[in-house]
């Protein structure tokens, strides 16, 4: 059933390619014969919205299924105490560091130093 659904997705696809260049050739030969263009052929048109149902319909038939963008289906399995528990928004570098009896200012220089020795 793949396999004939991606041939007549094919196909609308050709179709389409069918259409428009029936499209154009009308048009050129509107050109010629130095004819005002007021719309398409009726089959032309016709063709080309039966292309796209066909294409439309076929890509949904082989891409196959999709999943559900219902948030409640994904929040079913969490409780209520993880719901706020979001690792992004954790931030370690705070004030609160420099309140702390144990806390130690990091010296800048020695880092800078530190980093000269790892490059020679």
């Amino acid at each position: 059933m793949a396999l004939l659904n991606k041939l007549v997705l094919f196909t609308g696809f050709v179709s389409l390619l069918h259409a428009a260049y029936s499209a154009a050739q009308h048009r050129a030969y509107l050109r010629i014969t130095d004819q005002e263009f007021t719309n398409l052929p009726i089959d032309i048109i016709f063709q080309a919205i039966l292309s796209l149902a066909l294409i439309i319909y076929n890509i949904l038939q082989v891409v196959g299924e999709f999943k559900e963008i219902r948030a409640a289906v994904d929040l079913q399995a969490k409780s209520w105490e993880t719901l706020g528990n979001i690792p992004s928004f954790y931030t370690f570098n705070h004030r609160g560091k420099a309140l702390s009896p144990f806390y130690e200012q990091p010296n800048p220089t020695a880092m800078d130093r530190s980093d000269l020795s790892t490059v020679e």
